[in-house]
């Protein structure tokens, strides 16, 4: 029986359908972010929350609150967070010396390692591992599904661009930029939709 885990079309459409879905808690959820970054402590667990908690719920299809980032419980993967987090840098470092395409494999193969941190409850070389174990034979579905998705948005982008200029009218290119920027926003939200229905599909037998 054909494997058929991360189809290109099927993925993007679903990420597209669970990043729609989801705009208002994402962009509240961005936004508290962005406002209290500067605090101390806390910023670890919204930043947990933003990159893991929000795409892990997405994944399951439930219901993400406004304030999803501010949940306690992120910041009890604190430690596991930076050790996973500085061991996935220094994998990518490496790979990068020996060559850069490495190290996008390296990111690529533990892609889902803080997810499965904070999600799963993993210890952070079990999800490295893990997370290799997954994505084995996937990657380059995976590249071509997030190659496929900056093509999307970033023609559109450029199209708009070229018309800015050949215009040459300022009142024109504020418009154009406006658009350009919610064209990048929801490019944004598509990703997280992407990174849920990889996640997905990926551990759904974990």
């Amino acid at each position: 029986m054909a494997d058929t885990k991360l189809a290109v079309g099927a993925t993007i459409q679903e990420g597209i359908a669970i990043g729609t879905k989801n705009i208002g808690p994402i962009l509240v959820n961005i936004l508290l972010w962005a406002l209290t970054i500067w605090i101390p402590y806390i910023n670890v667990g919204t930043t947990i929350g933003l990159m893991a908690g929000i795409v892990s719920k997405a994944s399951r299809g439930e219901i993400i609150p406004m304030t999803e980032i501010f949940d306690p419980k992120y910041r009890k993967y604190m430690g596991e967070f930076f050790l996973v987090s500085g061991l996935i840098g220094i994998g990518v470092f490496m790979g990068i010396i020996f060559g850069i395409i490495p190290g996008i494999v390296i990111s690529l193969a533990w892609s889902l390692a803080i997810l499965l941190v904070v999600d799963k409850g993993k210890n952070p070389t079990k999800a490295l591992v893990l997370s290799n174990n997954c994505t084995y034979g996937y990657k380059w579905k995976m590249i071509g599904i997030y190659l496929l998705n900056y093509l999307i948005f970033a023609v559109p982008q450029f199209i708009l661009l070229g018309i800015g200029h050949a215009l040459d009218n300022d009142d024109i290119m504020l418009i154009l930029s406006i658009l350009m920027c919610l064209v990048a926003l929801f490019w944004f939200f598509v990703f997280i939709g992407l990174q849920a229905s990889i996640y997905r599909q990926l551990t759904e037998d974990i």
